[in-house]
């Protein structure tokens, strides 16, 4: 039911412009009234503005004048209110349902919601973006889950110096860790999404623009990353002709060399005659969840949520003091094995001289 008012001007009555609802009154199935605005009580008077020939300010109030309720009846009135939130909870719970997963001991659930934002600072139009993520050692994702996509070709437009296509393009997978070597040789490393950059023309030719790479968020929450690209170049002008009318340009074969590939075996990655040139960078937004039974341990102690690997007492802080340590104990060592070859007679200069 509706309180209305016309508040039209003398002569003018029964016009709907004029119209103004003072008060909305809805009864549910379970006999609750529901009065909208709520009654004033101790607020000031509602306000109405009219624009017309002449500026009107109208104020109301809404009072509840019914008698006071019965006990019976408030006691009524509770039942209701708690019947009501009972069926609202269990609809609530319908939702969700009662088949909660819950991850291994140990174990942690990585669920990422992205988007590839834009890209600006390339040479040619039309761009598109191939992308996948790389899941290192201990990382596992469902069989049914997509690790890449390819975005839609995307036409730019200027904005300032730059050229900037805008992509919106969502994707989301999930992946799980399993810690199962607490040693400091098998700290957990983060999944890495690599990112190629390439531009078709109107005769359909194609042209590398960029590789990049990017770390994912270690942290849950939204984070927003700008990753810089490059392409691989050669000397002379000859490579830039084809590149210009017949398309086409070099290309890495293998997209984790962007990094350091998983196919490296030793300790050093020579690039030495690797000629690159910078070019544009591409924006990723990622909505990142993660779940762990260590999180609920956590809250417990601390009321805060911590980052997966500080929760798995392996992160990359404690990697790298751990390998400043072993660096200074070896070098510690070493300059003690020295010391005790060399002769008595430098290493110490004054028993020398008393004999």
């Amino acid at each position: 039911m509706y309180i209305m008012a016309d508040l039209g001007p003398c002569g003018k009555l029964g016009y709907k412009k004029y119209e103004q609802i003072l008060c909305t009154l809805k009864v549910d199935s379970n006999g609750v009234i529901t009065v909208k605005p709520d009654f004033t009580g101790l607020k000031g008077p509602y306000r109405i503005e009219m624009e017309g020939e002449k500026q009107e300010l109208w104020k109301y109030t809404i009072d509840n004048v019914s008698s006071l309720a019965q006990p019976e009846e408030e006691e009524r009135e509770q039942r209701v209110f708690k019947d009501l939130y009972g069926r609202h909870k269990e609809y609530l719970s319908s939702l969700v349902g009662t088949d909660f997963e819950m991850t291994v001991p140990g174990a942690l659930r990585l669920f990422v919601n992205g988007e590839v934002v834009s890209a600006r600072g390339y040479e040619y139009d039309n761009l598109y973006i191939h992308f996948f993520v790389e899941l290192p050692t201990n990382w596992s994702s469902p069989a049914f889950q997509q690790l890449s996509g390819v975005t839609q070709t995307c036409a730019t437009k200027p904005l300032g110096m730059d050229k900037v296509a805008y992509f919106s393009y969502p994707f989301t997978f999930e992946a799980s860790f399993l810690h199962e070597d607490e040693s400091a040789d098998a700290l957990p490393e983060w999944p890495v999404l690599y990112c190629e950059v390439l531009s078709l023309d109107f005769w359909q030719r194609y042209r590398v623009e960029g590789y990049g790479a990017v770390v994912l968020p270690a942290t849950p929450g939204l984070h927003t990353l700008t990753v810089s690209t490059w392409r691989p170049t050669e000397l002379g002008t000859r490579a830039e002709l084809r590149r210009f009318f017949i398309g086409g340009s070099l290309e890495l074969e293998d997209l984790s060399y962007v990094r350091i590939p998983g196919t490296v075996k030793g300790t050093r990655l020579s690039r030495f005659g690797f000629r690159t040139m910078t070019t544009g960078s591409v924006t990723f937004r990622f909505h990142c969840l993660q779940q762990s039974r260590a999180f609920m341990e956590s809250s417990s102690l601390r009321r805060r949520m911590r980052s997966v690997l500080d929760c798995l007492e392996g992160f990359s802080q404690q990697s790298s003091i751990h390998n400043v340590l072993e660096a200074f104990h070896r070098a510690r060592r070493r300059m003690r094995e020295a010391r005790e070859s060399l002769p008595q007679d430098l290493v110490s200069p004054s028993g020398a001289m008393v004999s």
